[in-house]
């Protein structure tokens, strides 16, 4: 998919401004933030996702602190890296 095909589409972002927890991460213009991947699809993927987790001393993924999925113009590299999982392979 390429750029052309998704930028300015309004299935590539949308804001949930009326969510108790927006905005959610700081240091994202509100005008680009997306909510879109409220829930990361990388998650499963874990610290090969492409963000910035940290992983906490139990083992789990902690993903607070990033805003990759977040960013309104990063809709294509999430959706090619989403389109090559294969989630029945997955587990979390």
């Amino acid at each position: 998919m390429s750029e052309s095909d998704w930028k300015g589409k309004h299935y590539s972002c949308f804001r949930n401004e009326q969510c108790e927890f927006y905005p959610c991460h700081n240091g994202i213009d509100l005008e680009q933030f997306n909510c879109l991947f409220c829930y990361c699809p990388l998650y499963v993927l874990g610290t090969d996702c492409g963000g910035n987790p940290t992983i906490l001393e139990d083992g789990t993924m902690d993903c607070s602190k990033c805003v990759r999925p977040h960013i309104r113009d990063n809709y294509g590299e999430i959706m090619k890296q989403v389109k090559e999982i294969d989630f029945c392979k997955k587990s979390l």
